[in-house]
Parts: structure tokens; C-alpha cells; sequence
């Protein structure tokens, strides 16, 4: 523990102070949230970003797709925009936010929509000429003005929820007590080879009684530019440039098997201004210039076009996928059909 962390101690105990009271007033209904009839899943986390959750709310809309109309909604972290925006074919990742328009690109058929105020979001959604069927919440376990009918939590396998602290000494946004809103519990970024034992082990540091699942992240065999797609295995024995803007890109980086003079790192979700660019350029020469698919759509018309490539991913169960696919899907089954 560093010596920064414990003189914010004092600080964290006043937070924690802080988000216990607006835990409890929303619990015991003094702060009023709004609850709807069409069926809302929240997707969030209790730390600070890293956790995945752009991976398991597409993994939402492909398991929701076919049968429902699906709609997101997120705030548009880090956008241009205020209130309400709805994606249509003039949306960029400035006026929507990087992920946001992830999902717009990538699912088409997906009502993609971004609104700092969620409770209103989901109204102007219910009030579209085409009205989705189910609304999937990005971010939003915090969100207490809107009252979801189902909450899945995220925790990444090497920043456990029960192993921090509140901010600004540790990276909890709430106290870790704040899992009790779950209505089930992710284990995300697990080693593919994780045993039972393991598991075991992790759920009995939670101290939850909610269902808890085990993802790992799964990277896709190619790498992809605007108009063509190269393997990723080749790309390892070449020269290249790998960009990040994400919140811990190690395992991005060890994946494609970059050297360190190799990286270049930003924060998350980052804005890259022309120095930046120039300086990507510059650092690239003509080999090729790899990033996330989120980085993609940010440097996308500001990198050359026959250099710049993203690496997909997608979250993937490492068991019980069919039992998670299953309570997703009742619960959206039976909340429609109470409508």
C-alpha cells in the first residue's frame, strides 16, 4: 500500500459515509426510483472500470436478438453531447461515446441510445415509432433513479470487489455491500484453465448467495481493418504498433505478443488529439497499427486507413453458459409477458 493511498484514508471514510446514506435512503424508498413494466436488465460493477462490461452486454444483445427487440442505453461516457441522443447513420463515437457506438456498428438491428439520465433515456425509448422489447442498461448498477428488474453484477478475476476498498483509497464506488442488488454475480477476465476448486474458493470470498458465473475473455483468430482481415497468429511474428485506451490493457498486449517498444498506452477512453496521432504515425511507420475494437471507432478516419486494424473480443462462459442463457431469458419471457 502506497503512501498516497493511506492519506486518503480520511477521505475514503467520509465516501463511504457518503454512498452508505444514498444506499440507504434509496433502500428504505425516501429517494424515489422508477420502476417500469418492460423488462430492463442493469449491467455494472462496483470498482472503477476493468471489469467488461461492453463484452457482456453484447453478449446480451446476440443471446436477446433474435426472439426480442433490443435496446441499449448507456450515458455516453466521455461524449460530446447532452440528454438524450439517439444512434442513426450521422452518429460517431464523439456524439455517442466509444462503446455506445460499438454497439450501434456492430448490431444494427440494436436500438442504440445514450442519455446521462436513464430514467428519462427509457422513456424516450418507450416513446419511439419502433419500441424496443427489452432495454439493456451499460454502467448502471449505481443508477438508483431507475429501478431495474434485473441487476448482473461484474468483478474481474484479479481486482475481486471483496478484496478493495472505497474510493479514493481503494477503487469501489460503493461499498461492497452493494452486491446484495444483484441478482447475479460475474467473475469476468478468468483464466481459461480456472479449476472448480478455484471457483470454489472465489465464490466463498464473495460471501454471496446469489448465482455466480465464470467468463474469460476470447479473442478473435483475426484482426480487421475497414476492408480486409489478416490473422493474428501472423501478426505476431511481424513488426507492429499496438495501441490501447482501455483500462487495463495487459492482456491485450500479451495476446498479440507486443514487445514493450511495441505499445503505446492512453487512458480510458480517450480522446486522441492531432499531436497524438501524429505521434502514432510517427512511432508506427508503415508497419501495422493494432488497437481494441472500442479504440477503433475512436481513431477510425484519423489513422491510414491500410494500417489501422482491431482485435475483437467476446466474453465467453467457461461453464454454465446455458444456465445463465436460461434465467436471462425467463426473466425476460416473464416480464413481457406481464406487460
Amino acid at each position: 500500500m502506497n503512501i498516497l493511498r493511506k492519506l486518503l484514508l480520511p477521505f475514503a471514510l467520509i465516501y463511504w459515509l457518503v454512498t452508505y446514506l444514498r444506499i440507504f435512503f434509496y433502500d428504505k424508498r425516501f429517494f424515489k426510483s422508477k420502476s417500469f413494466t418492460i423488462p430492463v436488465i442493469a449491467v455494472g460493477n462496483l470498482s472503477v472500470g476493468g471489469t467488461g462490461k461492453s463484452p457482456q452486454i453484447e453478449y446480451l444483445i446476440r443471446l436477446l436478438s433474435d426472439k426480442y427487440q433490443v435496446a441499449t442505453l448507456s450515458r455516453g461516457y466521455k461524449r460530446s453531447t447532452k440528454g438524450f441522443v439517439l444512434a442513426d447513420k450521422n452518429a460517431t463515437a464523439k456524439t455517442l461515446g466509444d462503446e455506445p457506438f460499438q454497439f450501434y456498428t456492430k448490431y444494427p438491428k440494436t436500438i442504440v441510445a445514450v442519455d446521462e439520465n436513464r430514467a428519462e433515456g427509457i422513456e424516450k425509448l418507450l416513446n419511439l415509432d419502433v419500441k424496443p422489447d427489452v432495454i439493456l442498461l451499460d454502467d448502471a448498477f449505481q443508477h438508483r433513479k431507475v429501478k431495474a428488474g434485473f441487476y448482473i453484477l461484474l468483478t474481474a478475476y484479479d481486482d475481486l470487489f471483496c478484496d478493495d476498498f472505497i474510493l479514493p483509497f481503494g477503487n469501489l464506488r460503493e461499498p461492497s455491500f452493494g452486491k446484495k442488488r444483484a441478482d447475479m454475480i460475474i467473475v469476468t477476465k478468468c483464466p481459461k484453465d480456472i479449476d472448480e476448486l478455484a471457483q470454489q474458493h472465489i465464490k466463498a470470498k464473495l460471501k454471496v448467495s446469489q448465482p455466480v458465473y465464470f467468463t474469460s475473455i476470447a479473442y478473435d483468430d483475426c484482426l480487421y481493418s475497414e476492408s480486409e482481415q489478416f490473422l493474428v497468429q501472423n501478426s505476431k511474428k511481424e513488426q507492429k504498433l499496438v495501441v490501447a485506451g482501455i483500462a487495463k490493457p495487459r492482456p491485450f498486449f500479451d495476446f498479440l505478443e507486443a514487445k514493450a517498444e511495441e505499445t503505446m498506452v492512453f487512458s480510458d477512453h480517450h480522446n486522441f488529439d492531432e499531436k497524438e496521432i501524429n505521434s502514432i504515425v510517427n512511432k508506427a511507420k508503415n508497419y501495422k497499427i493494432i488497437t481494441t475494437e472500442k479504440d477503433f471507432v475512436r481513431l477510425k478516419g484519423l489513422l491510414p486507413k491500410a494500417q489501422l486494424f482491431y482485435l475483437p473480443i467476446q466474453s465467453q462462459f467457461l461453464n454454465a453458459a446455458n444456465d445463465f442463457d436460461d434465467k436471462i431469458l425467463n426473466y425476460v419471457e416473464q416480464s413481457s409477458r406481464n406487460r
